[in-house]
């Protein structure tokens, strides 16, 4: 898989029908081994042992309804009481993060109502904080430890 701008970590990783699983220690399953979940599990590692993220309120493959419509949300994070704090979007790497790509989360966080939304593709990682309060949003400069969201 492709070098990402994330630590490098080890996973469980085995070959299953002609192609690679991955362990997903969130979902506490074996899933197909993309671009895109490579991704994710780099930076949900990421957030929980470089940012001070719990495991314990992350989850991934959030299935929620928006307008009759079924989606999932790549990566949820809440806060001590089990709200939706933050909402993380990956792409895989050869994917550019767009304005499609912040259309999609927003979309989401039409339903979830989170206070963080990021966005990573591996290589590429932002993160804006919603003002709900003034209708608008700013971008920050890096992704924030948990205990700076709360």
């Amino acid at each position: 898989m492709q070098q990402l701008n994330l630590p490098e970590y080890q996973f469980n990783i085995k070959m299953k029908n002609n192609g690679f699983i991955i362990f997903d220690s969130l979902r506490k399953r074996w899933v197909k081994l993309t671009p895109e979940e490579w991704v994710r599990q780099h930076f949900v590692r990421f957030l929980q042992e470089v940012k001070g993220y719990p495991p314990e309120l992350m989850n991934n493959e959030i299935s929620l309804t928006q307008n009759g419509i079924k989606r999932r949300c790549d990566t949820l994070v809440a806060d001590r009481y089990g709200c939706p704090l933050a909402i993380v979007e990956y792409k895989a790497p050869t994917v550019l993060v767009s304005q499609k790509t912040f259309d999609q989360i927003v979309r989401y966080n039409m339903v979830l109502k989170a206070q963080y939304l990021m966005v990573s593709n591996g290589l590429n990682h932002y993160c804006c904080k919603i003002d709900y309060e003034n209708n608008g949003y700013s971008f920050l400069k890096d992704i924030p430890c948990y205990n700076q969201l709360t």
